[in-house]
């Protein structure tokens, strides 16, 4: 087991509650080849689509896999600042509780953060699902923030329970951390996102608009939940093109129609000095990793 700082992380509770799709005002969407569309996007209790099942293919834009949290209540002087701490603080593999409705009780598991919308999307299983509704209550045991690989330091964490990380259980060797992915990408094609100043909230969108590129990767059977390396991408305080750099994120919302969007990636590993190896195995899945379902 690598050593990290665990014992000197804040656990604390973050809450949000189940937010309601939305829509724009224009509520067409124009694709990148130029056609308008109307397909369901952010936000609700999205019933059949989980981690686990693909990122693409659904007649869908930027939907969140299970149900999605936003804290909504808001401070005059500091608005939207409770929702920026759900947001930021939770972290990939927390515990999730409602606390509120005919599901009270019921624990799931934070998978996955969005930017702009700033929701945080968590699983459960669909008998849990079937009982919440729009507005029950989800805390979240917020643990990870800070979290250091004291073993490897050339390699920094974000976004991830230290729990997650030990069950994930990567192996240094020849002074790298091997992590298993399921795919490799080139920050060529990675899209919104690109430029932010931290990676502590929001995502990082893979475009999958190049044909060729998605068959040469072998992109079109990504799945929601995929860890997955990003090559030439440095992470470290915000997102840039650096050669040589690895990161790995995990894929937390589905593919998008429009142009520089895509499926998103919450980013987990980043080293600017290629100090991450990336090992492809195909269960390489939040839902596999976690045990979150028995169909996959």
């Amino acid at each position: 087991m690598l050593k990290t700082n665990r014992d000197r992380l804040v656990k604390v509770s973050v809450i949000g509650e189940v937010v309601s799709p939305v829509l724009g005002s224009a509520i067409y969407k124009v694709t990148a080849d130029g056609e308008p569309v109307i397909l369901p996007g952010v936000g609700g209790i999205t019933y059949n689509i989980r981690v686990g099942d693909l990122a693409c293919g659904w007649m869908a834009d930027h939907v969140e896999p299970g149900v999605s949290l936003e804290n909504r209540v808001s401070d005059s002087r500091m608005p939207q600042a409770q929702s920026r701490a759900l947001n930021v603080l939770s972290c990939i593999g927390n515990e999730a509780t409602v606390v509120k409705g005919d599901a009270k009780g019921e624990k799931g598991v934070v998978v996955g953060k969005h930017g702009g919308i700033e929701h945080v999307m968590t699983d459960f299983p669909p008998d849990v699902m079937e009982k919440l509704v729009i507005e029950d209550k989800v805390m979240v045991k917020a643990y990870g923030v800070g979290l250091k690989l004291l073993d490897i330091p050339e390699v920094r964490v974000f976004n991830m329970d230290p729990g997650f990380l030990d069950t994930i259980d990567p192996q240094v060797a020849d002074g790298k951390l091997q992590i298993p992915v399921t795919h490799r990408i080139p920050a060529a094609i990675m899209g919104s996102g690109l430029g932010s100043s931290h990676v502590s909230s929001g995502d990082y969108d893979i475009t999958l608009f190049c044909e060729e590129t998605v068959e040469e990767y072998g992109l079109e059977d990504l799945r929601l939940g995929d860890l997955v390396a990003i090559i030439d991408a440095d992470q470290s305080y915000g997102r840039i093109f650096r050669r040589g750099a690895v990161s790995i994120g995990i894929v937390t919302h589905s593919n998008c129609v429009i142009a520089g969007h895509g499926p998103g990636c919450t980013t987990l590993f980043t080293s600017k000095t290629g100090k991450i190896e990336p090992v492809i195995d195909e269960k390489a899945n939040i839902a596999h990793i976690l045990k979150l379902r028995d169909d996959i």
